[in-house]
């Protein structure tokens, strides 16, 4: 019996309404659940804050995964075959998928929240570069092997171990041989695009796709719940009026920021305060979350903000005020350096992908004064 966890979730459900308003569920959109004379359409996975994936379930354990609008994925039951008529576009996954090669490192937290690190075989981040206890320990025991980063797979080794599926950030996009590679080779590939939903709890619903895929359906379950109910406990933030830019420097000087619609911005104002750059990226239809901006766009925008947090996730984490201003000469003159409200992320936090309602925690401790505890944030001085 196909397993749901579905109770706790419909339980927690009211107490969201005040921390974060749902979505439209890819779920809800209209698709065609048409795709074999073999299988018979039953309903489709609930989702209240995702838009970028959808499962379908169909009689016999099958289920039918679409990401991003466009690339369609066949779960098939271990001991089950894939019907004879699907069209060319499915990719056909068969479980038990206990040799995946983890590449998007943003969703081995997922797994860890499952308790389904042993379905993962392969990793593209270096144990020195893991930020998450047991990635970090589970590389340098052996248990995941390092298989190479998303530009350059060990396919020797990938192939010689043995691999039935490769999860990818959209970085592969860069280097499109090496998916069509890693497909020649009989081994699907799946992008995932968690970071690209709008709404933080979206994000973080990303955990039920992959709880799908690992056969941790209720446990994933749990993991959201307990996502949620870390946002239910913030509640209604009082507004703070409070502005914040969040962002960083790039190698070449520009300041790299986020659109308004990202779900970084929506966590700030979730927390009580108003990002500064709250209309950016409203014209601009591309996939991309981010904007870079010369310094002086920065600082005409931001300079009156009254937090700055940069984000350490690229460049390292920085130690002091005049460790950014290495980076500018013209950070000095911003509002929110002369008044001591300089903030920067620590390193795990892009790894941290099942923490987010404590980034929020983090960010309403540091509107209101409350540093005491934070856990993603710290500030500079």
């Amino acid at each position: 019996m196909r397993k749901r966890g579905m109770v706790l979730l419909l339980s927690l459900l009211l107490l969201l309404t005040a921390a974060c308003s749902p979505g439209e569920g890819g779920a809800d959109e209209e698709r065609n659940t048409d795709i074999s004379a073999e299988l018979e359409y039953e309903d489709s996975m609930e989702l209240l804050y995702a838009e970028k994936f959808s499962v379908d379930y169909y009689t016999g354990g099958f289920s039918l995964v679409t990401v991003n609008g466009s690339e369609r994925y066949l779960v098939v039951p271990e001991g089950k075959e894939s019907p004879g008529d699907l069209a060319e576009d499915i990719t056909v996954l068969y479980q038990p998928l206990d040799r995946i090669y983890l590449v998007a490192s943003a969703v081995m937290d997922m797994f860890i929240s499952m308790d389904s690190l042993d379905v993962i075989r392969f990793t593209g981040t270096k144990a020195a570069s893991w930020y998450l206890e047991e990635a970090r320990e589970a590389v340098e025991t052996g248990d995941i092997l390092y298989a190479g980063n998303y530009s350059a797979p060990d396919y020797e080794q990938i192939l010689a171990e043995g691999c039935d599926l490769a999860i990818e950030n959209t970085m592969v996009y860069h280097t499109p041989e090496v998916k069509e590679q890693l497909e020649k080779f009989g081994i699907p590939v799946m992008v995932d695009y968690s970071s690209y939903e709008t709404e933080p709890l979206g994000r973080t619903e990303w955990v039920k796709l992959y709880g799908l895929l690992a056969d941790r359906e209720e446990e994933a379950a749990e993991a959201f719940a307990g996502q949620q109910e870390a946002f239910a406990s913030i509640g209604d933030a009082e507004d703070t009026g409070k502005t914040v830019a969040f962002f960083y420097i790039t190698s070449s000087g520009e300041v790299n920021v986020r659109k308004a619609s990202d779900y970084l911005p929506k966590m700030i104002e979730l927390a009580g305060g108003h990002y500064v750059f709250s209309d950016l990226g409203a014209e601009d239809d591309t996939a991309s979350s981010t904007v870079s901006l010369q310094m002086e766009e920065f600082y005409a925008a931001a300079r009156e903000a009254d937090y700055l947090i940069y984000n350490s996730t690229i460049d390292g984490e920085l130690s002091s005020v005049e460790e950014l201003f290495g980076k500018s000469e013209l950070l000095e003159n911003f509002k929110a350096v002369r008044e001591g409200n300089v903030y920067c992320t620590t390193r795990d936090l892009y790894q941290s992908s099942m923490e987010l309602g404590t980034m929020i925690a983090d960010i309403h401790g540091m509107l209101n004064g409350e540093e005491d505890g934070l856990t993603y944030l710290y500030r500079l001085d």
